[in-house]
């Protein structure tokens, strides 16, 4: 397996986080999480198609999908206890469903290729934690058939703000001593600006710890990895629009955030397109 290019020492335990995640794990986000597949996808059901999961944490989507039909699901992660987080999920919840666990590397040519390609390629808030985030965006083009679809978010570049973040993922990682104040201090302005900047601007301030909810996850633990999440990359949506446009993708939804992710639906060009763009 192609090993990132950030040593092990300076990545964040994205699995560790999910892991506990589970312990809060509901109902009622598991079918959260299957109602934001379908919003952004912009269909009522995943009946006949299939569906991989490209760094799949906790497991949490990729049982949303089987639940919505999805006719076969692959989840696969680098980091082994994100892998084990699936797995445990998997027993829990759909234990002989079409649903296959393993550990992969986004960044291993050989093991995406073999892989083949789907119905639904899903990768949300990973390929920016790679190391190498680009080669990764470029590597799961090759895994959405054609006329499939690719759902992606990818955290928004703000320029001076988002190299201060890098650094202060990198210390996150590096010194452990530190991380408790700097949850402390993530927290602390969250429930003081954050919240005063929402009233200020006429946006009820408990709507920031319902968004990731929307998505059937846990505000508290995406604050962990949002502070850990380290290697860390960032792109305009332009920059991402561009990327895929040059191969032939067309974009069929964007949802923007200032800070965060933003999130890319496209489809992958049909063979008629690909050759008409190749005329």
């Amino acid at each position: 397996m192609k090993v990132p290019s950030e040593t092990e020492a300076l990545r964040f335990k994205f699995g560790e986080n999910w892991t506990n995640f589970l312990s809060i794990l509901s109902d009622e986000r598991i079918a959260d999480a299957r109602r934001s597949l379908l919003t952004m996808l912009d269909v009522a059901t995943l009946e006949g198609r299939t569906f991989l999961d490209v760094g799949c944490g906790s497991g949490l989507f990729s049982l949303a999908a089987a639940q919505l039909g999805a006719s076969r699901v692959h989840s696969f992660d680098y980091d082994v206890q994100s892998v084990a987080c699936a797995t445990e999920l998997q027993h829990r919840y759909l234990p002989r469903g079409p649903w296959t666990i393993e550990r992969g590397s986004v960044l291993d040519s050989a093991y995406l290729t073999s892989l083949g390609s789907w119905d639904i390629v899903y990768s949300w808030g990973v390929l920016h934690h790679t190391g190498a985030m680009w080669t990764a965006l470029a590597n799961v083009v090759q895994l959405v058939k054609p006329g499939g679809r690719l759902f992606i978010s990818i955290y928004n570049d703000q320029g001076t703000r988002s190299r201060a973040w890098a650094l202060e993922k990198r210390w996150y990682v590096q010194h452990a001593w530190l991380r408790p104040f700097l949850i402390a201090g993530y927290l602390g302005a969250s429930a003081t600006y954050g919240v005063a900047r929402d009233l200020l601007r006429g946006r009820a301030p408990w709507k920031r710890f319902q968004d990731d909810a929307q998505r059937g996850m846990s505000w508290y633990y995406d604050v962990l990895d949002w502070l850990g999440g380290y290697p860390f990359e960032v792109a305009t949506p332009a920059a991402v629009d561009a990327f895929f446009s040059a191969r032939a993708f067309i974009r069929t939804r964007l949802v923007t955030r200032t800070s965060g992710c933003n999130e890319f639906v496209f489809t992958a060009p049909s063979p008629a397109g690909a050759a008409a763009s190749n005329s």
